[in-house]
């Protein structure tokens, strides 16, 4: 297999953040996230450079990336919708409170709108139990969600 050279920008700016935080104990999280932070997620041209930074293998760095669901492998839309699929949520319908969100962006979980405007991901807990099925949109959490409140999120994501 061979990897094509990271472009010079993505390799620039992964060496800056690489140099910055590489002497923190366990460094890796703290660079992806600030790779992600800078670019919008961890793009797979910075892998090898993380790797050799660090001196882990590629697929060391690729099994961190892969396994916390926050990382991304493509930027996302200039939304993000979390919606809660953890069983206080089920309980309360959060499985209708998705398909109706999948109905109306016209996507599913992982998935980016064709326009860019918003990305939905499930996720396991936001601690809002008791006002089920939750959600968070943009880093702000939303709770009780109905029909009419659905309708009102995805009306703002589309704007």
């Amino acid at each position: 297999m061979t990897m094509q050279p990271a472009s010079t920008e993505i390799a620039s700016r992964t060496a800056a953040i690489i140099e910055e935080l590489k002497d923190l104990e366990g460094p890796l999280l703290p660079i992806l996230h600030g790779i992600q932070e800078e670019f919008g997620h961890v793009p797979q041209d910075a892998v090898p450079i993380i790797a050799d930074g660090l001196n882990l293998s590629r697929a060391e760095v690729h099994g961190v990336v892969t396994f916390y669901h926050d990382f991304r492998a493509r930027p996302a839309g200039r939304h993000v919708l979390k919606l809660c699929q953890a069983e206080a949520c089920q309980s309360m319908g959060s499985d209708a409170v998705a398909a109706k969100v999948k109905q109306l962006l016209g996507i599913d979980f992982h998935e980016t709108t064709r326009d860019g405007s918003v990305t939905l991901e499930p996720v396991y807990c936001l601690g809002l139990c008791a006002c089920s099925p939750s959600a968070m949109l943009d880093g702000e959490v939303i709770g009780r969600l109905d029909d009419d409140r659905i309708d009102e999120i995805v009306a703002e994501v589309r704007s």
